[in-house]
């Protein structure tokens, strides 16, 4: 079991990743925007297993929550997730913070098989 943060300001989408991964046995906060997921990754010292993140979001997108995220905490991992080719183009530029992005819309299967290579990565 893997202590998840979801990040993701679209509602629907983040209660069904979060379903999705609590079901597959994983501890799971959430957060509505990137400032939100930056306090949590705070507040919890970086202490999540992975960060899976929209890119586009209000407030703070998800680029700049992991830009920050990993100059406080470079050992922790984020996987990001974007339905905008140029978001998943800005994400390429973040070789080595980030192990992947998501293309959205994601089924169930997907979202759970790629956050279990994301976390297998980690070892």
């Amino acid at each position: 079991m893997a202590k998840l943060l979801i990040v993701e300001d679209d509602e629907s989408v983040r209660t069904l990743a979060a379903r999705a991964l609590e079901r597959a046995g994983h501890m799971i906060d959430v957060a509505a925007d990137g400032g939100q997921g930056l306090s949590m990754i705070q507040a919890a010292l970086g202490g999540y297993d992975l960060v899976v993140s929209d890119i586009r979001m209000p407030e703070m997108d998800g680029i700049e929550m992991a830009i920050a995220a990993a100059a406080r905490f470079p050992a922790m991992k984020i996987m990001l997730m974007t339905g905008y080719a140029d978001q998943r183009e800005r994400a390429e530029e973040l070789d080595g913070i980030i192990l992947d992005v998501v293309q959205k819309p994601f089924t169930l299967a997907e979202i759970r098989s790629r956050v279990e290579r994301a976390l297998v990565c980690l070892v």
